[in-house]
This record gives C-alpha cells, sequence and structure tokens, in this order.
C-alpha cells in the first residue's frame, strides 16, 4: 500500500526522533506540510508529559503558529480529511469549525477506536496463547 508522504509537524523544540518514524520527514511549518495534503492528524498538546516548567508552551502562541484553522486546512487538497484520536483542546490544536466541520471524521475515528483497540488486543492474546 502507498501511503504517500508523511510529514512530522511540531514547534522545532519539540522535535520528535525521527529514527522511530522511517520513511516520514519532519517539519516546524505547518503550512508547507498541509500544502496538498489528503490527510491531516492533529494530536493533543500533552502538558502532563511535559518534564518541567520550561518545556510548557503558550497555549495560544501554539494556537496561532500551528493551530489546525478553516484558513490552514485551505492548503490541504478540497477532499482532505481531518482526524483527531482525542480527547481535544479546541482552540489549541483545533479550531471548532474544523473539528465539526465537512471534512472532519473525527467522532467517526474516535467511535471505532473502542472496536479497533479490541480487535488488536484480541489478535494479540490469541497469538500469545
Amino acid at each position: 500500500m502507498n501511503t504517500g508522504e508523511i510529514i512530522l509537524v511540531s514547534p522545532k523544540d519539540y522535535e520528535p526522533d525521527m529514527t522511530l518514524f522511517k520513511g516520514a520527514r519532519y517539519t516546524d511549518n505547518i503550512e508547507s506540510a498541509l500544502r496538498n495534503a489528503d490527510v491531516v492528524v492533529t494530536l493533543r498538546v500533552q502538558k502532563e508529559r511535559m518534564e518541567n516548567e520550561t518545556q510548557f508552551i503558550d497555549l495560544s502562541q501554539y494556537y496561532q503558529d500551528y493551530g489546525l484553522t478553516s484558513k490552514r486546512l485551505e492548503l490541504c487538497k478540497k477532499d482532505a480529511i481531518v482526524m483527531h484520536p482525542g480527547p481535544m483542546n479546541r482552540g489549541v490544536e483545533i479550531e471548532n469549525i474544523v473539528a465539526d466541520g465537512p471534512q472532519s471524521v473525527i467522532t467517526e475515528q474516535v467511535t471505532n477506536g473502542i472496536a479497533t483497540r479490541m480487535a488488536i488486543l484480541s489478535i494479540i492474546e490469541k497469538s500469545a496463547g
């Protein structure tokens, strides 16, 4: 299956260890990453995982620089879909109109997430047994 190009985006201070993401590339420029994208998956800013106060980010600045807004979504392909595993910080990583818009499959993704996890656990259990 050809997945096309996978691009990871974050502030430079939070650049992931790219050795964990073979075949993907990293940028801190969200606009360039969104250009002609088929699928956009945003993740929740997890302040609880930040080790110390110096790692905390200004959430309003994060939204301004990296939030998925309707204007940014226009950079994607017209039929692009928007995903987010939940829970969402609306107004931080995603704009309400995008989260609830016609390109969003977030509700379906979250709804199917439990069944998917159960199926994976069942497969693991059977293969271990």
